[in-house]
């Protein structure tokens, strides 16, 4: 049975959240705004309508999900006072207060993503570090990891290339996280080198060894959002695809090679983008979807460049390169350790099985960012 000191818990909680979202201003905002759409000429540009839509519905979404606190949070008060009068069980007190706690915490949490790029799908890539056998087996374990998280969440995990392991696991994979909100915003935080340390099942004298995986993730951009790619630095290449292990062999060159130029705006620094795609054995539609990572990724620096310029944050932040790693996952301890938080747990099968929330979560309690004005 819970607690008083639970219960206003629960109570500063739900007001705190009135004010840091301003839900008094959301609710004239999504007067206004709506009021915009009624307008008899509104869908005669539909790019700016479904722009203005989307905008509604978004303030609306928020409206609601406090609502749906506010709401279960004065169910919780009603459900303690009748316990006293022996109305309902203690049972049915906590089933109240544990529901009230999973909204009022995915509320707080979605309060953290206040970034323009947030709310949007992404690209993560995953490199196997130095090592060989050992590292490329941990890259496929990491895809493994994020695939459940992903579909645990909701989300469409598809594979847009992948380059597997000389003996086993993967030298690189590229992944796409669609079909639901908040997808960058979340797994932002898995940003940067990730460390395994076990007993190694290809090591013939059981020696424990440390193994590398580089994980980057990008959001991932759509016809809302303008890109410019310049023609005239974009070369295509094209070859056969096959699946693993050999499997569902391409008779057509359906993979395509994307090879983009391009030069920092701000240094005159050059480089070479190479995307490649083999989704599907339709090459039309792997030139589309190599385009969509390749703006993608331009939109991702464009970010990046902003975020630096603006964040206050950053500097407290580890700089994502070889040799610092975010977590460290070491199997014989039983323990995961995010070294940005502290965050830690014996969980490790849970975690290898995609139960990264309190990683994310704890990441960005500990590392919040401002809305986008």
């Amino acid at each position: 049975m819970i607690t008083a000191e639970q219960l206003k818990d629960i109570q500063e909680r739900t007001e705190a959240l009135h004010r840091y979202l301003n839900i008094d201003r959301k609710r004239i905002e999504f007067e206004e705004e709506q009021l915009r759409t009624q307008a008899p000429d509104f869908w005669e540009d539909p790019a700016r309508a479904q722009e203005q839509m989307r905008k509604v519905k978004n303030i609306e979404k928020w409206i609601k999900s406090y609502d749906t606190v506010r709401m279960q949070a004065d169910e919780l008060q009603l459900a303690f006072d009748f316990y006293k009068d022996q109305l309902v069980t203690e049972e049915e007190v906590d089933e109240n207060y544990a529901r009230v706690v999973e909204s009022i915490e995915t509320l707080e949490l979605k309060n953290m993503l206040r970034q323009e790029e947030d709310p949007m799908e992404c690209v993560m890539k995953i490199n196997s570090g130095a090592g060989g056998t050992e590292s490329q087996d941990w890259a496929e374990m990491l895809m493994r990891m994020y695939m459940r998280w992903g579909e645990a969440h909701g989300y469409r995990v598809t594979i847009s290339d992948i380059q597997d392991g000389d003996e086993a696991g993967i030298k690189s994979v590229t992944m796409k996280f669609e079909g639901g909100e908040y997808a960058y915003g979340y797994l932002k935080s898995e940003n940067g080198v990730h460390r395994l340390v076990r007993v190694s099942p290809f090591n013939a004298q059981g020696k424990r060894m440390t193994s590398f995986a580089s994980v980057f993730v990008s959001p991932l951009v759509d016809d809302t959002i303008e890109v410019y790619v310049d023609p005239a630095r974009v070369s295509w290449d094209t070859f056969r695809s096959s699946g693993a292990g050999g499997q569902n062999v391409n008779k057509v060159e359906s993979g395509v090679r994307l090879r983009y130029q391009y030069e920092d705006p701000d240094t005159g620094e050059k480089e070479e983008i190479l995307i490649e795609n083999t989704e599907t054995r339709d090459q039309p539609k792997n030139r589309a979807k190599a385009m969509q990572l390749l703006k993608s990724q331009l939109y991702d620096r464009a970010m990046k460049k902003r975020m630096e310029e603006q964040a206050k944050i950053e500097a407290s932040k580890k700089k994502i390169e070889w040799g610092s790693q975010i977590r460290s996952y070491v199997f014989d301890d039983k323990r995961v350790k995010d070294h940005r938080t502290n965050h830690q747990t014996s969980d490790v099968d849970g975690v290898m099985n995609g139960k990264i929330d309190d990683f994310i979560k704890a990441y960005l309690m500990e590392f919040p960012t401002t809305e986008t004005e």
